[in-house]
């Protein structure tokens, strides 16, 4: 299948390991031409020199004025982005019942406020020329909150509230706005939760796993290159009927439609 995305320009935000770098790659080798971002710019930089047509940004989104500079950045090597893929780290591990007004805060400006600023910066230029892809990586606490992630759940849906509503208000525009949520995906951020997971209940991280895995149908945890596959196909030319959709990418581990 043709995606439509050669020549086109994705901005992937913290793209430098993980899902991130996993769609990263992926919508490079659809022939996109795509800022690799992160907090470590020679990291950026390395991955860009692997692909087509990349170059590598350090950025940190929660800097005063981070997410401008990326956008600039993207401006002057590419063109504004036609494809937006908003991704980042996750709060701490924690309880709900130990959640601080302090730690909300900080919830919502690691995982709510830098996107949306992201998104304030491309939308125009994806309304004025009729085409443009949002996607956001979220989390499967989207669909069901995850024991001892409260401050993800938190974030993440707060997240997932404001891009359902813009879905809507742009859609006619040619922009589509989506999710995509992964479940247990082998990544550097799953192996924190399995250990922080571990510590908390006095077990292994071996013991931990052996538990998570179990509660997926497929058996195993994900490949980030088989999330960044349904990330390139929602930031296609073919899903532009896809839009204000959170989809799952979790091997059957949430147990709702």
């Amino acid at each position: 299948m043709d995606l439509g995305l050669r020549g086109r320009t994705a901005l992937v935000c913290s793209s430098t390991q993980g899902i991130g770098g996993a769609i990263a790659s992926a919508l490079a080798a659809e022939g996109a031409k795509t800022v690799v971002t992160g907090r470590r710019g020679a990291r950026a930089q390395e991955i860009a020199a692997r692909l087509p047509q990349a170059i590598g940004v350090e950025t940190d989104l929660l800097a005063p004025h981070g997410p401008e500079e990326l956008f600039r950045a993207t401006v002057d090597a590419f063109g504004p982005p036609d494809v937006l893929v908003l991704n980042g780290p996750g709060p701490r591990p924690g309880q709900a019942a130990d959640v601080t007004v302090e730690d909300v805060g900080a919830a919502i400006e690691a995982t709510v406020l830098p996107h949306i600023r992201l998104i304030s910066l491309a939308l125009p230029t994806m309304r004025a020329r009729g085409w443009g892809r949002i996607l956001a990586v979220g989390s499967s606490g989207v669909a069901a909150p995850l024991a001892n992630l409260a401050l993800s759940n938190l974030g993440r849906a707060g997240l997932a509230g404001y891009l359902k509503t813009l879905a809507a208000e742009v859609a006619a525009d040619g922009v589509t706005v989506n999710l995509l949520l992964p479940g247990r995906i082998r990544t550097d951020r799953t192996a924190a939760v399995d250990a922080a997971n571990a510590e908390r209940t006095h077990r292994t991280v071996a013991d931990v796993e052996r538990e998570s895995v179990a509660a997926i149908p497929a058996g195993r945890y994900g490949h980030p290159a088989e999330f960044a596959a349904a990330a390139a196909f929602l930031c296609s030319a073919p899903a532009s009927y896809v839009t204000g959709v959170a989809l799952r990418c979790d091997g059957g581990l949430v147990r709702t439609l």
